[in-house]
């Protein structure tokens, strides 16, 4: 192909985890991009570095369990599909249990170093606040939760949807060596490996229930920041939810949430089961910080101190980063989106990530990956046909794009009801008397990623995938 023949570039809004993605897919593709991002000519409430997909909230991808988990078994999909967020994952990868977790700092400077080298890739910096011009006929918008408020607004004069808009939190990070592991030990839950993992990666810090009972007290009288004027009736998403928001729900909600105590053992007191657990979680290579995990909170920051202090094991945590919240704004997706991500009111611009209405990292990631390919299919005269709705790719998809009630529609993580229903010969088993043994559990989620997995492999080895 002469340098005449090349096709345009296409237009990426956004280097996080769906724009870096999407970036990677189309230039890998053989189609140029110009991948648009704000930092550091212009910051965010949360983004504390400039480099592409940046980690703001947790460094885990959650279950890296391909065979039983729905998380799992789209990172197995997303890897199947070159993805380049998959791979600097599996590079930065820290024990983490059954789950897969980053080093946050490894992570964003393989995935900045990664785009920066490919030679169809050019970043440029700077905000784009406003309409993307008419002359730009191909773009992925991807500006994730913390889309600016210019570019935000002109979005909502465009669609005609007022938007839609929830907080996520940020859970602290403390300093392992202030961490007293006279009290605390090493354990996952059931002693569970993962990808990293040893079966000792979370440190656990065990209350008894007078400790507990303390601990909710304080929580709920803690001082908490104000929110804005605009944010005052922001709902959150229940899978990021505030530890004082769930402490509000009842006094033995955190017991039965992040601080449940079932699958560990508390070696310094083998004889007495924990009343509740706090699990803090590996936050970069080094082992040098841990996470609380669950302890997103809008505490005031001395107040956090006071109150995770009271944590066995914590008394005198140092904090490497204290908890916050941040506004996530997101679209009307059902209503707004065709079946490839295209704004129908005007097509020639693409929603990815956490913009179009799913939750996650990966989820962000897989819907980069998969308008990437879309944009990138369009620009060499084809189309890209959507991927099976029985995929994990091709079940979020689908529910972001119609398969959601628009007037309900919420935030999604990736799970098995998004998935079509199993059959009866996939669900069940013919017993000798001719009566059917519907399988259940563990057996029943095996079913959905064999098939996810059969489904996505004839998908990608069809004629129209290579061409794309």
């Amino acid at each position: 192909m002469s340098i005449t023949d090349a096709p345009k570039a296409v237009h990426i809004i956004g280097a996080g985890l769906a724009g870096s993605e999407a970036a990677w897919q189309c230039a890998n593709a053989g189609v140029p991009v110009i991948l648009h991002e704000m930092r550091p000519v212009k910051g965010t409430p949360a983004h504390k570095t400039d480099g592409c997909a940046e980690l703001v909230c947790s460094n885990s991808f959650r279950s890296d369990d391909a065979e039983h988990n729905a998380v799992g078994l789209l990172h197995a999909e997303m890897r199947a599909m070159n993805s380049l967020i998959m791979r600097e994952g599996d590079k930065a990868a820290v024990p983490a249990g059954g789950a897969l977790a980053v080093d946050r700092d490894i992570f964003s400077g393989g995935v900045t170093a990664a785009l920066e080298a490919h030679p169809l890739i050019t970043i440029e910096r700077g905000e784009i606040n406003s309409q993307p011009p008419e002359d730009w006929d191909s773009v992925i918008i991807a500006t994730g939760p913390l889309t600016s408020d210019p570019l935000a607004k002109a979005l909502r004069t465009l669609t005609g949807e007022d938007a839609l808009a929830f907080f996520d939190a940020i859970a602290p990070i403390v300093h392992t060596e202030s961490i007293d592991m006279s009290k605390a030990w090493y354990q996952s839950r059931y002693d569970k490996e993962g990808p990293a993992g040893t079966g000792k990666d979370y440190i656990n810090c065990p209350m008894t229930e007078e400790q507990y009972n303390a601990f909710v007290t304080e929580l709920m009288n803690a001082q908490y920041g104000d929110f804005k004027e605009w944010e005052k009736d922001t709902p959150y998403f229940e899978g990021c939810m505030p530890v004082e928001v769930m402490a509000a729900r009842g006094p033995e909600t955190l017991r039965f949430g992040p601080m449940k105590p079932v699958g560990l053992t508390n070696p310094h007191a083998p004889e007495t089961k924990p009343y509740a657990v706090v699990q803090l979680r590996q936050d970069n290579a080094l082992a040098t910080l841990y996470n609380i995990v669950g302890f997103q909170t809008k505490m005031k920051y001395g107040e956090q101190t006071r109150v995770f202090r009271m944590i066995p094991g914590l008394e005198n945590a140092e904090f490497a980063r204290l908890g916050g919240l941040h506004r996530n704004t997101f679209l009307n997706s059902p209503k707004l989106l065709d079946g490839h991500l295209r704004l129908k009111a005007r097509p020639a611009l693409r929603f990815a990530g956490q913009i179009t209405g799913c939750e996650g990292y990966v989820e962000s990631a897989s819907i980069g990956l998969i308008a990437g390919r879309m944009a990138a299919a369009e620009r060499l005269g084809g189309t890209l046909s959507t991927p099976p709705a029985t995929t994990a790719l091709g079940a979020l998809l689908n529910h972001i794009t119609g398969g959601a009630e628009s007037t309900t529609f919420q935030p999604m993580n990736i799970n098995f009801g998004l998935f079509p229903p199993l059959s009866e010969d996939e669900a069940s088993t013919k017993q000798p008397n001719g009566k059917r043994k519907w399988l259940k559990g563990l057996d029943r989620k095996k079913v959905y990623t064999r098939r996810a997995l059969r489904d996505l492999n004839h998908w990608l080895e069809a004629p129209d995938r290579k061409a794309a």
